[in-house]
């Protein structure tokens, strides 16, 4: 098995077929088959079923290309570690974020982290740990910034508490309770929630719980900020969000704060990364950069 065989493997993997893997790679079609084929011969099983549609990871193919992607992002990270650390500051640069660091972090870190790093090219992925955590696995992603997952990273992994968050609810410009101050007067409004763990509506509905509350119900769930802000803006529904939206996304033409006297504790924002692994001096300079603007 050679490195170029697994090179192979995942061009035809994210272009979906040979002759686009082919053309990417710029090779000859028949270079990449043979290619496919040796890697097949030398693992003893068919890596892909050919079909109309393309070319499809096999169960087993499926199993092969995780463990490959691991090795191929891991070697590309060692190349950029040792060119940076040489002074050749270039290299890709691959984080996922959840709304919070999005928000409150990202606009104060990223024009320092370019003066430093101007020629590296920086990829973001907008979402929850649990939604992420097999792109850290594998590499595809360097670290991982946003609210804590319900359940904790297992082996492998160091989750770093960066602050405590907090919530708040949010609701149409003249909704009837605007001018609510607790969650006993919204008792009755239905709810839109964002997915930050899999079940936001039993986060919601404890909230209420752990105050005497009879639980609300959730009726527009979303992984998208901006989904929930349509359900709201135009409907009766309420949103529990982190207080960030107060200064970033709440448009005061659409949207109001409900300033309730509760303490609406959210998830920490936390760091999460790989302990068996060293990140590149790029991605140790960006996680230090959001350590030193914790609000």
């Amino acid at each position: 098995m050679k490195l170029n065989n697994l090179r192979d493997l995942m061009a035809i993997v994210e272009r979906g077929s040979l002759r686009a893997a082919a053309r990417h790679l710029n090779l000859p079609q028949p270079a990449l088959t043979r290619s496919l084929q040796a890697l097949e011969k030398d693992l003893g099983a068919p890596l892909f079923d050919r079909e109309s549609k393309g070319m499809v990871l096999t169960p087993i193919g499926r199993l092969f290309h995780q463990r490959a992607s691991a090795v191929v992002n891991e070697l590309q990270r060692a190349r950029e570690e040792i060119d940076q650390l040489r002074g050749q500051m270039h290299g890709t640069l691959s984080m996922g974020l959840s709304f919070t660091p999005h928000t409150s972090m990202l606009p104060r870190v990223l024009s320092k982290f370019r003066e430093r790093f101007p020629d590296v090219f920086i990829k973001i992925i907008e979402g929850p740990f649990p939604t992420l955590e097999g792109a850290l696995k594998d590499r595809s992603i360097d670290f991982y910034a946003g609210a804590s997952p319900r359940v904790q990273p297992g082996q492998g992994f160091i989750c770093e508490r960066l602050f405590q968050n907090t919530r708040t609810v949010v609701g149409r410009r003249g909704h009837p309770c605007t001018e609510a101050r607790s969650l006993r007067q919204l008792i009755g409004q239905e709810w839109a929630v964002t997915s930050l763990n899999y079940n936001a509506e039993e986060d919601l509905q404890q909230l209420f719980l752990s105050h005497g509350l009879p639980p609300p119900r959730a009726m527009v769930q979303s992984h998208s900020v901006f989904s929930v802000m349509i359900a709201v803006a135009s409907t009766d529904l309420l949103a529990l969000v982190p207080a960030q939206w107060n200064s970033f996304l709440i448009d005061p033409k659409a949207l109001v704060a409900i300033n309730v006297e509760e303490t609406l504790a959210a998830p920490d924002i936390v760091l999460i990364s790989r302990s068996d692994l060293p990140m590149t001096p790029a991605a140790e300079y960006f996680c230090d950069l959001l350590r030193r603007c914790v609000p």
